[in-house]
């Protein structure tokens, strides 16, 4: 099966990150299976330059050849998500912002900058940050990490979480499940998706401020 799955991982140049990323997915999973899937999307979140935009699709594509159920590829990923995002909430309101950061600016390839516009995506959208935070790449992981030093209720950042966690991943996962060999080409559209998403978010938090200003408007005419 791994010389097989190794057909299908495509590389953009001569064998380069994407495929070593993809090598290395593949191995887990056949090792350990379905939860093999699940470690790598945990890892993912913990270790943000792991894309998930590869790792997804390629557990799709594993689940069509047999390794496991399709199932298994959609609640072990979601599973992986969950624990992961926990794993930085938890870490987050340990730490506390300051030291938090510390740690964070030592990530190779994750910026403070990256940081400051988490935070700043938090403080104006809340909640609704977390459950859509979890469909753009990088910041579904360090989204956890203001909701945790903000001591987000932890039953309210687990639903939202899974809930985002789970529309995300059963795009690529379905995709990769779908296309076969050809599972790389769900990266190419990840950043127009991510785009998608952005917008829905503002169009959301447009609502919400144009209902609480009418909402205000109202209440003096009632009385």
């Amino acid at each position: 099966m791994t010389i097989f799955l190794q057909q299908g991982l495509t590389t953009e140049s001569d064998g380069s990150a994407l495929g070593g990323v993809a090598e290395w997915a593949v191995n887990v999973m056949e090792t350990i299976g379905a939860p093999g899937a699940g470690l790598a999307i945990a890892l993912e979140n913990l270790f943000p330059p792991l894309p998930s935009e590869v790792i997804l699709p390629l557990a799709g594509f594993t689940a069509s050849r047999g390794n496991f159920t399709l199932f298994e590829a959609i609640f072990w990923t979601t599973l992986g998500s969950v624990v992961g995002a926990y794993a930085l909430y938890a870490l987050g309101a340990a730490l506390g912002r300051r030291r938090m950061r510390a740690i964070v600016a030592r990530v190779p390839l994750v910026d403070l900058e990256d940081i400051d516009r988490v935070e700043a995506w938090f403080a104006r959208y809340g909640y609704r940050a977390v459950f859509f935070g979890r469909m753009i790449p990088l910041f579904r992981s360090l989204i956890s990490i203001p909701a945790g030093i903000e001591k987000m209720p932890q039953g309210k950042f687990l639903v939202l979480t899974a809930a985002g966690s789970l529309i995300w991943n059963l795009i690529f996962v379905l995709a990769g499940f779908y296309l076969g060999e050809s599972w790389h080409l769900v990266e190419r559209y990840a950043d127009t998706f991510q785009k998608i998403v952005i917008a829905a978010v503002a169009l959301c938090a447009a609502y919400f401020i144009i209902s609480r200003i009418l909402k205000r408007r109202r209440a003096p005419e009632a009385r």
